[in-house]
């Protein structure tokens, strides 16, 4: 009976020590993937969200003032007709 259990030990050892190697190389293989994707969007010149937002606030703020613009132009028009008739 002894040497029952120290099959059963054994077995369960191996499997333990075999369930840590997969894991092991779980890791490893998505730390590669990760790294394997970071530079690929480097690669690409993507911008960051930050970056994004930024741009898009520029963007806005320049509509605005053309916007404004806009509107002084035709009111400077329209006293400028006044004027001549």
């Amino acid at each position: 009976m002894q040497s029952r259990n120290k099959v059963f030990d054994d077995i369960s050892q191996l499997m333990t020590n075999a369930m840590g190697v997969a894991q092991g190389a779980k890791d490893e293989a998505e730390t590669a993937m990760k790294s394997l994707v970071d530079r690929w969007m480097a690669d690409r010149d993507f911008v960051s969200r930050d970056e994004f937002d930024a741009v898009r606030a520029m963007a806005q703020k320049a509509r605005e003032e053309n916007d404004a613009l806009e509107a002084r132009i035709v009111a400077l028009e329209a006293k400028f007709d006044d004027q001549g008739k």
